[in-house]
């Protein structure tokens, strides 16, 4: 069985360039940011007054065994361990996961379709996720003035919004100089919450009894109810799981593995455990048990440090949004938009101006309008739970019908981790009226845009095949009455190869005139992130010099049409730029309430963002000079 699941998730390797010192580094320095400022708020969160819980000794052993265990279930175990073996060919992150599964489940449409859904669904979650942790993880990081010095207070939202924006004009710099800005931080403030951590313990070294999970258990007997509430803050340690698989694709399974179990997982459980020897024998400082934790004299340092991490922290989730979107453009399933590369070496490294501005809006609007972490904490958790449920789903999928696991397995073990995963989102779903609307509204607003654009572009190439001639008959007719043929190629963009494309009308109508070669284009994206070289070209021979080409691109390629041509030269078709001619026809989108196909709402959602979306020709890295488009109106 493993060795069908080495073989599966190895395929085509991880295109990844440098050492594993340098790549280890890297990936502490963005993938760990989110996870590793949880001791920030995860305890202070836990023993807020509204879940009336004490710091006695049973209750800060019992939430430190269940802190404890969900790192070891969630993180260790289901993320690093199980989830990030469904690697695509060294990509990660949920669309990648959800094209392993669509591979899984074979030809059945409804299948298909229920996991794109599932994946979507999770995917807009992710996102609203992503505009929750930047806020509260630098919120929490600035709130330590609060402890030092209490009269600076009003200054905490402002300097949170300055920290925010100096992270997001960092990001054009991509994520390898950032990786390697923020690694030696990274692994500073590591190394601090260990050291935090162990002399804490030595003040309380009971407190390392919580290991045995028995406590975790007890505190569920003792508490019932309020324990399950307190599930919802106890989360709050592994948020940030998803983004360690979504970062795959940037530095690799096997830094991040080697990454988490020698150097992060160590010091974030002797940090947890140190703020439970304070509490053991300081109960008061529960308001901040982080900052309280740490000697009066290295507590500016700290700030600085929990800042610099905090940024950190938004930097995985900033990162995971890019990668996750560069994904969905290629499936289908947003708009396409400009894709900047950071790194000559590694393909995943990437910039989206659009997202990098849309979530900078968000981030910052989010920390106006909540102000401080405890609010957000109430925001915080749900979309995160509910994406970890969907992935669970997804990865048992994969591993059923991919890796060929055996019922006896796949049962047990997707039952213990949907109960994990299910257990904290019943949690969070009681955080609802307290802010947990927040990202489920935004998930939702998202989930709504990507289902309309996917079933609008549907609805575009339905409505272009039915209206287009048949393209045999009319190759035969163009035999029989042959027009005026001019020197050169002329390539047709289209989505249907066995109709005429309009451009290819229009041109013959109005100009009266035909290429000496034609060729219909075809461009699609795979389940895979790279084309294999023998799949990349499809070549088909038509009569009277018609061709009818595919190219064949994966989800994180960025398609570039002028280079794949020139390798049709290897296949016996060669093209010569400057004797060539792209015809290609922009759609204007009409949305009309008579036709069947969506609500008139989401029509003219899809219509808005058709017209914003970059041209075609941008996207395929057409030169605009050998250029011609002809508009083409569509209703649906």
């Amino acid at each position: 069985m493993s060795e069908k699941m080495h073989n599966e998730s190895s395929q085509g390797g991880e295109q990844l360039h440098g050492s594993m010192p340098a790549l280890v580094l890297g990936a502490i320095g963005v993938v760990f940011g989110d996870i590793g400022t949880s001791p920030l708020y995860t305890m202070q969160e836990v023993f807020l007054p509204e879940y009336g819980l004490k710091p006695m000794h049973s209750t800060v052993l019992g939430v430190l065994s269940l802190i404890t265990w969900s790192l070891i279930t969630v993180v260790a175990v289901k993320y690093v361990s199980l989830v990030m073996r469904a690697d695509n060919r060294g990509e990660g992150g949920i669309m990648a996961l959800m094209t392993m599964a669509q591979r899984a489940v074979g030809g059945s449409t409804r299948m298909r379709r229920l996991v794109m859904l599932m994946a979507l669904l999770g995917a807009a979650l992710f996102f609203g996720d992503g505009v929750i942790t930047p806020s509260i993880s630098v919120l929490s990081a600035v709130e330590g003035l609060e402890v030092v010095a209490p009269h600076l207070q009003h200054w905490v939202v402002p300097l949170a919004v300055v920290v925010l924006l100096g992270l997001f004009w960092l990001q054009r710099h991509g994520t390898a100089k950032v990786g390697a800005l923020f690694g030696p931080i990274c692994v500073l403030w590591f190394l601090a919450l260990a050291v935090i951590g162990v002399w804490n313990i030595i003040q309380a070294p009971e407190v390392l009894a919580a290991l045995n999970p028995i406590y975790a258990i007890d505190f569920f007997k003792v508490h019932g109810v309020i324990a399950f509430i307190a599930l919802g803050a106890v989360v709050l340690c592994v948020t940030g799981a998803e983004a360690l698989y979504t970062d795959m694709g940037h530095f690799g399974r096997s830094p991040i593995r080697t990454a988490w179990f020698g150097f992060v997982m160590p010091a974030l459980l002797l940090n947890y455990y140190g703020q439970g020897g304070l509490l053991l024998n300081h109960p008061e400082a529960i308001g901040n048990p982080f900052y309280h934790a740490v000697p009066d004299w290295a507590r500016y340092p700290m700030i600085g440090l929990a800042t610099a991490a905090a940024v950190i922290a938004s930097q995985a989730v900033i990162s995971g949004a890019f990668s996750v979107t560069r994904q969905a453009i290629q499936l289908g399933f947003v708009p396409r938009m400009q894709v900047v590369h950071t790194s000559r070496e590694a393909i995943g490294h990437i910039f989206l101006p659009f997202v990098n501005r849309m979530l900078m809006v968000a981030v910052i609007l989010t920390v106006v309008f909540f102000g401080s972490s405890k609010a957000l904490g109430g925001a915080y958790g749900i979309a995160v739970t509910g994406t970890m449920a969907i992935d669970t789903l997804l990865v048992m999928t994969v591993a059923k019908r991919l890796w060929n696991w055996n019922w006896l397995v796949v049962i047990p073990v997707g039952l213990i981790l949907l109960t994990v995963d299910l257990s904290f989102f019943g949690a969070n779903t009681l955080k609802i009226p307290d802010g947990g609307w927040f990202p489920l509204a935004m998930g939702m607003c998202l989930f709504a845009v990507m289902t309309t654009w996917r079933r609008g572009r549907e609805l575009v190439v339905r409505e272009i095949k039915q209206g287009g001639l048949a393209l045999e008959p009319f190759i035969e007719n163009i035999a029989e009455h042959p027009p005026t043929r001019v020197p050169g190629t002329a390539i047709f963009l289209t989505a249907n190869q066995n109709s005429v494309p309009h451009a290819l009308l229009h041109n013959l109508k109005h100009n009266k005139v035909l290429h000496e070669r034609n060729v219909l284009l075809t461009a699609e994206t795979l389940e895979t992130p790279v084309a294999d070289a023998e799949e990349r070209i499809e070549i088909d021979t038509l009569e009277g010099e018609f061709y009818r080409i595919t190219l064949r691109f994966g989800f994180a390629e960025d398609p570039n049409i002028p280079l794949a041509l020139a390798q049709c030269g290897r296949r016996g078709v060669h093209f010569d730029m400057m004797d060539t001619t792209f015809f290609l026809s922009r759609e204007t989108i009409v949305a009309d309430s008579r036709r069947p196909g969506m609500a008139l709402w989401r029509d003219k959602i899809f219509a808005f963002l058709s017209r914003n979306a970059l041209p075609a020709t941008a996207f395929f890295q057409i030169p605009g000079n050998r250029l011609i488009e002809l508009g083409a109106q569509v209703e649906i």
